[in-house]
């Protein structure tokens, strides 16, 4: 199975973290979550977004999300995919040097990349996107295209793969991002 690495920050999605960090190791794949100046055992605070009638998502507090692995040990190259959540800490951690590098060597090495929702924000952030169809929440339409991409305005409960990128709008696209990222990966579930 797969070596994923995920890229976290406070005030992530809560749902957007926890259950592709949950799922894709219930199918034995393993998954080390990290974020910067963070070590294993440290935690992000999370935050929940939800659609409730308003122009925009609503916030509230969401969990404490327990990292398991240190942001200072990761070696890009060690690991076979990124995944790459959404809520507000994209927007810090595209500010970070070091994710930027470490995002541009998936990119760059072709390895399956998964971003949902505001995770556009850190893959526009690497120039590597150009010519890339992807999805993300509607507010980062215009980021997605600055970068050279291609926006895929979809159902807010689907995704869309293009080559090993696998993204979607928001967390009521898990099962379809989910499954679509499993498909990337090769990875095989029978019952």
């Amino acid at each position: 199975m797969s070596k994923i690495l995920m890229l976290c920050g406070d005030f992530g999605e809560d749902y957007e973290v926890m259950v592709p960090f949950q799922a894709l190791q219930a199918v034995g794949h393993t998954v080390h979550a990290v974020a910067p100046d963070k070590k294993a055992g440290d935690y992000v605070m999370t935050a929940i977004h939800d659609f409730e009638g308003q122009q925009t998502y609503s916030e509230k507090p969401g969990h404490r999300f327990t990292l398991n692995a240190a942001f200072a040990d990761v070696d890009p190259a060690a690991y076979d995919a990124l995944v790459v959540p959404g809520g507000r800490a994209p927007e810090y951690l595209r500010m970070n040097s070091r994710v930027i590098e470490i995002t541009r060597h998936f990119l760059a090495a072709d390895k399956p990349v998964a971003a949902i929702c505001h995770g556009a924000q850190l893959l526009a952030a690497t120039g590597l996107i150009k010519g890339r169809r992807l999805s993300a929440y509607p507010a980062c339409q215009v980021e997605v295209e600055l970068a050279g991409a291609e926006y895929v305005g979809i159902a807010i409960d689907a995704a869309v793969t293009d080559g090993k990128l696998v993204s979607a709008p928001a967390w009521p696209a898990h099962p379809a991002w989910i499954a679509q990222f499993l498909a990337v990966l090769g990875t095989r579930i029978s019952l």
